[in-house]
């Protein structure tokens, strides 16, 4: 009976925290204030200190950080070494200053506004110099900045901001009062295994997990890859932790040591989903544990410290982005972007909190001053729109995806897929490769080709791949192999990008050709032509006989197509082949 009513307590919460989570988050999205306000406030309503329709957030939260767990899984496969080291100016340069620098800074205000001592300033002043990567990479990816020069900067930070935690945690733990933690291992047995850890993690990514998705592509199970990849997740923060280390940084590691394999994007297609709900339940969860009572009390204070927060970290953020050489305009963009607080700063301030450097009751103070400063973001960007936005001539173009987007996505890397490949690479067009052959893959490889792995027609892995930003979608697989009903799927996801289809035949093409927005190719046409021209010639027709007999084929073709598609029936207009073959095959 016991385990009977745990189990019902169980739905009964999870059905509370949906229901209130999709509701208060169809709300803020309305209002433009974002999915992460809508989860906080949510979480708030029904936790103890309002509603008290759910309790026992502590656990819930416990469950819901491998939320973090996987978002910092899928930044990590973001980053294939190439572009790793492209960036690691902006990632270890601009990164680093701001988050040493807004740290101190803020530590300063948080010592002389609210008279902590300095080690309760500095552990509570170093996580607020973090900013929220769950709340500033959709606003990124919406506006369509994330891979222009201004987006990769604010990435740069946001990615150092989340390696940084490993350190944060360990100067918080350095400054424990707490006698439990006298025993921990000290600083630099952390930082040994720390690289310990993360060498270990590389080879068994190198030598065990590419092996092992390998295997699981040959094997065609889509739900073995979802597993897999879970477990690799699960398992490499699982590792991190049993060594007294941050999950999260294991995590990314994972990600890292994946991110420059075929498998990259089904990866991040199959586990996007579950990071998604666990994010959104670990938000519902710091929601619930924010005391509201306690900050009904000092509410003044509250709205001063974040106001005192969003002020320091702009002003800071935008002076360093002006000593990197960015315009007035796109620094200023930059701080008020990451003025807020972060998810990680509850992490840390639950750590300082075991670590008897600060009260439960500052800890709840600073997460809510951690949720206003989230609140506030999204009228701030709005707000100062028109000072940020660089005034544009008419003759000058603003600032374009960089270069290693994909401008091109091509779904079938076979024969017919080579082909177009090879011609768009050689004019230098950035183009993602896509392919469900293992082997193929492996042999395109062999050639230099990078072929990712996965189901092409699939909308969340295109949009893995890139596809919101792409300019051209290719189906370069058979035309069996995709249904009408998916390209028009596919152009409603990405209205931007031009769509091509490989039909294989006349069948395909008239199933095909209603697609809205559906540029088909038949396969089989030019080839098909070009040999009974060269026949033709060596007959020893004249070449202008063969240019006439030619243009009298396509003008049949085509008109005999028109009413084929308006009938939908292969069998339409007969009485036309027959007039080009008396024997009234159907020409493929």
């Amino acid at each position: 009976m016991h385990e009977a009513a745990g189990g019902a307590s169980m739905l009964r919460d999870g059905v509370i925290l949906l229901g209130f989570g999709l509701g208060f988050v169809l709300l803020f999205r309305r209002l433009g204030l974002g999915a992460t306000l809508g989860f906080l406030v949510a979480g708030a309503v029904v936790g103890p200190h309002l509603l008290g329709l759910v309790g026992d957030a502590e656990a819930k939260i416990g469950v819901a950080e491998l939320g973090i767990t996987l978002l910092l899984f899928i930044v990590g496969l973001e980053l294939n070494p190439t572009r790793l080291w492209r960036m690691k100016q902006e990632i270890f340069g601009l990164g680093l200053i701001q988050v040493v620098v807004c740290g101190l800074a803020i530590t300063a205000v948080v010592w002389g506004a609210a008279h902590f001592s300095p080690t309760a300033a500095l552990a509570l002043g170093l996580p607020l110099a973090l900013s929220s990567t769950a709340q500033v990479l959709p606003l990124l990816q919406s506006s369509g900045r994330l891979r222009t020069p201004f987006g990769e900067r604010a990435f740069s930070i946001l990615l150092f901001q989340d390696l940084s935690i490993v350190p944060l945690i360990t100067i918080v733990a350095a400054m424990s009062r707490n006698p439990a933690d006298a025993g921990g291992p000290p600083g630099w047995l952390l930082a040994l295994y720390t690289v310990g850890a993360v060498a270990g993690l590389i080879l068994v990514g190198r030598f065990v997990l590419r092996p092992l998705f390998r295997l699981i592509g040959n094997l065609g199970e889509r739900e073995m890859f979802v597993f897999a990849a879970l477990f690799t997740v699960i398992a490499s923060a699982a590792v991190m932790e049993a060594l007294g280390l941050s999950t999260a940084l294991g995590a990314f590691i994972a990600g890292v040591m994946l991110a420059d394999s075929p498998y990259r994007h089904e990866l991040e297609a199959d586990v996007e989903p579950f990071r998604s709900i666990l994010l959104g339940l670990f938000f519902l969860a710091v929601g619930m544990m924010l005391d509201l009572h306690a900050i009904s009390e000092r509410p003044l204070f509250v709205a001063s410290m974040a106001l005192a927060l969003i002020a320091t970290k702009t002003a800071v953020i935008m002076g360093i982005g002006l000593a990197f050489r960015m315009t007035w305009r796109s620094a200023l963009a930059l701080g008020v972007l990451l003025s807020q607080g972060g998810e990680f700063g509850f992490v840390l301030f639950a750590q300082a909190q075991q670590g008897l450097l600060v009260a439960p009751e500052a800890a709840s103070l600073f997460g809510a001053i951690i949720t206003v400063s989230m609140a506030t973001t999204p009228f701030l960007m709005g707000a100062t729109r028109r000072f940020r936005e660089e005034p544009v001539a008419k003759d000058q173009a603003r600032d374009g995806p960089k270069a290693d987007g994909a401008n091109a996505i091509i779904v079938g890397y076979g024969r017919f897929g080579q082909t177009v490949g090879q011609m768009l690479l050689a004019q230098k067009i950035p183009v993602t490769l896509i392919d469900r052959d293992i082997e193929m893959i492996d042999i395109a490889g062999e050639f230099g080709a990078k072929v990712y792995y996965g189901d092409g027609t699939r909308l969340d892995l295109l949009r893995q791949a890139g596809a919101a930003e792409a300019e051209l979608i290719l189906f370069c697989i058979d035309g069996d192999q995709i249904e009408p009903d998916t390209l028009e799927g596919v152009h409603e996801a990405f209205p931007d990008a031009a769509i091509y289809v490989r039909a294989f035949d006349r069948r395909a093409l008239v199933k095909l050709k209603k697609s809205s927005g559906v540029f088909v190719v038949r396969e089989v046409l030019e080839s098909a032509v070009k040999m009974a021209r060269v026949a033709m010639r060596d007959l020893g027709i004249a070449g202008a006989e063969i240019d006439r007999a030619e243009e009298a084929y396509r003008a049949r073709d085509k008109e005999r197509l028109r009413i084929q598609i308006e009938a939908g029936d292969i069998r339409a207009a007969r009485s036309m082949v027959a007039e080009q073959q008396p024997w009234g095959n159907d020409p493929r």
